[in-house]
C-alpha cells in the first residue's frame, strides 16, 4: 500500500490502534483558536466572578456565596472540561490515557451535578427572599449556605462515583480500538440518572421562580398603591432590588435550562448516550456553553460586578482597604 493512502493511526505502531480523522491544516488553526479563546474567556470571566465576590467584603452574602460555588465549577470547565474535551473531538484520538480518560468523564459528571445543585440551591435562595423577606436574614445565613454548599459538593462527588463506578474501574471497557475514550450510558441507567440530575431539580426550579413571579407581581401592584412616606420609600426600594434580583437570577436559570435540556434529551428519549458520537460533542459543547454565558448575564445585569471589574483591572484591590469598597 502507498504510503499516501495508508490510514492514519493515532500509535502508528500499534495494529489495534484507531484511525486519526485527517483535517485540513486551515481548519485545524481556525478550531483550535476558537477552542482557546472560548476555553480562556470561560476562565477569565469566571475568575472575575470569583475575585469579586471574595475580595469585597459588602459582597459576601449568602446569594453571591452560590454564585460563588457556580463560578468555581463554571472555572473548571473552562479549565479543564473544555480544552481536553475540545482536544479529543479536534484529534478524534485519546493520547492521555485510561486514567484520565476516567478522571476528565467523573470528573465532568460531578460538575454537571453540582452545577444543577447550586442553581437549586439559587431557586430556593431567591424564593425566601421575595416571597418571605420578613424572614429571609433569619432562614438564609451565610453560615447555613456555606454549609449547603459543602453538601452539594460532596454528595456530587459521591453520587457520581456510584454512577461510574464501572467506568473509573475499566475506562476502556467501552472502547472499540486503542487510543479511544468512550463512555456508554445505558438506557436504565441514563434515565435515573436524568431524573436524579436534571428532571427532579428542575422541577423544583420552576416550581419555586413560578411562585417567586406570582408574587413579584402582587408586589408591583402594592408598589403602585403605597404613599411614598420615607418608611414606605425605604421598604418599596428595597423589594425592587431583591426583584431585580430575583429576575437576574430568573434569567440565568432559563439559560441554563435551555443549555442543558439538548444534553439530556437522547436519555429522555430512552436512547442509550455514548461520547464518542459527533451528536453527543455538539450537545456537550451546548451544554457547556452555560459556564461562559453566566459571568456575561451577571456583567449585563449586575452594577456591582461591572464596578469590582473596573477595580480589578485597574489594580485597586491591591489597595489596603479596597475590601471594604463600597460595590452595591
Amino acid at each position: 500500500m502507498d504510503i499516501a493512502e495508508s490510514p492514519l493511526l493515532c500509535f502508528p505502531d500499534l495494529n489495534s490502534s484507531c484511525r486519526r480523522l485527517h483535517r485540513p491544516h486551515l481548519e485545524v488553526a481556525v478550531l483550535y483558536t476558537l477552542l482557546a479563546a472560548i476555553s480562556l474567556l470561560t476562565v477569565t470571566l469566571n475568575l472575575l466572578v470569583i475575585i469579586s465576590i471574595s475580595h469585597f467584603k459588602q459582597l459576601h452574602t449568602p446569594t453571591n456565596a452560590l454564585l460563588l460555588s457556580l463560578a468555581v465549577s463554571d472555572l473548571v470547565v473552562g479549565l479543564l472540561v473544555m480544552p481536553i474535551n475540545g482536544l479529543l473531538h479536534l484529534e478524534t484520538c485519546w493520547l492521555l490515557g485510561d486514567m484520565m480518560c476516567a478522571v476528565i468523564a467523573y470528573v465532568s459528571f460531578c460538575l454537571i451535578s453540582v452545577s444543577v445543585g447550586n442553581m437549586v440551591l439559587i431557586s430556593i435562595d431567591r424564593y425566601v427572599a421575595i416571597c418571605d423577606p420578613l424572614l429571609y436574614a433569619t432562614k438564609i445565613t451565610l453560615k447555613k449556605a456555606k454549609t449547603s454548599i459543602c453538601l452539594c459538593w460532596a454528595c456530587s462527588l459521591l453520587y457520581n462515583g456510584c454512577i461510574l463506578m464501572e467506568h473509573l474501574e475499566q475506562p476502556d471497557r467501552s472502547s472499540s480500538c486503542y487510543g479511544e475514550c468512550v463512555l456508554v450510558i445505558s438506557n436504565v441507567a441514563g434515565v435515573l440518572d436524568v431524573f436524579f440530575t436534571f428532571l427532579g431539580p428542575c422541577t423544583v426550579m420552576v416550581v419555586l421562580y413560578m411562585k417567586v413571579f406570582v408574587v413579584a407581581i402582587s408586589q408591583q401592584r402594592i408598589i403602585r398603591l403605597q404613599t411614598t412616606t420615607a418608611t414606605v420609600t425605604l421598604a418599596l426600594t428595597a423589594k425592587r432590588s431583591e426583584g431585580k434580583a430575583g429576575r437576574t437570577l430568573g434569567i440565568v436559570i432559563c439559560v441554563f435550562l435551555m443549555c442543558f435540556c439538548p444534553y439530556f434529551s437522547p436519555s429522555l428519549a430512552g436512547q442509550e448516550s455514548s461520547t464518542s458520537s459527533s451528536y453527543s460533542a455538539v450537545l456537550s459543547w451546548i451544554m457547556m456553553m452555560n459556564s461562559c454565558v453566566n459571568p456575561l448575564i451577571y456583567a449585563l445585569f449586575y452594577p456591582w460586578f461591572r464596578k469590582a471589574i473596573k477595580l480589578i483591572i485597574t489594580l485597586k484591590i491591591l489597595h489596603h482597604h479596597s475590601r471594604q469598597e463600597k460595590v452595591m
